[in-house]
């Protein structure tokens, strides 16, 4: 079970909870431009505390299966980050897919960082998993720093791998194995 983790003076990271929707709204909003280029197109709808609470369920369910670990980076009530072990894969293959984005005014000060090692620990210890994956954009240079500095080994790329800001493009894929 992933405890609650203090980052830094100011910044901690939890599971996401059902009342974080309007700070999440909140948050989007916020970084809508700074994020549109990271990720995929959204619908204007996607921007509301309704739609927020929605996914929220929905990956709280998952969570509540143990395929997915909905997590939200912290500063008082403000949302300032968001990662996600998603798409957890039981059985022989023990695997995950790691995504996260950190509010623009938080970038650089090494939270992303802090937050992948947390759940790097926690996947190993807690569930047990022996691969997390994650993708980044090929001209992504700061997320591509934070897998790496973690441990993360670029392991290909894919071509045409994920559909952002509307056209599908090349990603680099990355893996870190937490059991040898």
């Amino acid at each position: 079970m992933f405890k609650p983790r203090k980052l830094q003076d100011d910044i901690s990271m939890r599971l996401l909870v059902p009342n974080d929707a309007a700070a999440l709204t909140t948050a989007l909003a916020r970084n809508r431009d700074h994020l549109a280029y990271w990720e995929p197109s959204r619908p204007q709808e996607y921007y509301t505390q309704e739609w927020q609470a929605t996914d929220i369920a929905s990956r709280l369910a998952d969570h509540a299966t143990g395929t997915a670990h909905p997590f939200a980076l912290v500063a008082g009530d403000a949302i300032v980050g968001r990662f996600n072990l998603a798409g957890i894969v039981r059985g022989p293959f023990q695997t995950s897919i790691l995504s996260y984005w950190v509010d623009g005014r938080y970038t650089g000060r090494g939270l992303a960082c802090a937050a992948v090692q947390a759940i790097i620990e926690s996947a190993r210890a807690d569930l047990g998993l022996h691969r997390i994956e994650a993708s980044t954009l090929l001209d992504n240079a700061g997320s591509q720093r934070v897998l790496l500095k973690s441990g993360f080994q670029q392991i290909g790329m894919a071509p045409q791998y994920l559909k952002i800001a509307g056209k599908w493009q090349d990603h680099n894929l990355y893996q870190m194995l937490l059991h040898s």
